[in-house]
């Protein structure tokens, strides 16, 4: 757990009481969740970005115009290409270094 957080003495009495399973437990949980809010960030930003740079006309019918649908999957794909090449990189980074 993060020692920066401020806590009220009976929830940090509480997390001290917990058996060592617990607390393994309630630290893949944060950690979890902390996962789940940066999918939710990058497919945020990924939806922002392909958006401003692909819709160009107004939406009306609920469905993008001809030009646009593939834009949108384009930039989905080369965002995603992006990502895995620099996965990729880290991970040769990591395992000689």
């Amino acid at each position: 757990m993060d020692s920066n957080m401020s806590l009220s003495p009976e929830v940090a009495q509480s997390l001290q009481n917990l058996s060592a399973k617990d607390k393994q437990e309630l630290n893949q949980f944060v950690m979890q969740e902390g996962q789940k809010a940066q999918i939710q960030q990058t497919v945020h930003s990924l939806t922002d970005m392909c958006f401003k740079k692909c819709i160009t006309s107004r939406i009306s019918s609920g469905k993008l115009d001809r030009s646009e649908e593939p834009c949108v999957q384009n930039c989905v794909d080369r965002y995603m290409d992006a990502n895995m090449t620099v996965i990729r990189h880290l991970e040769q980074m990591r395992t000689l270094g």
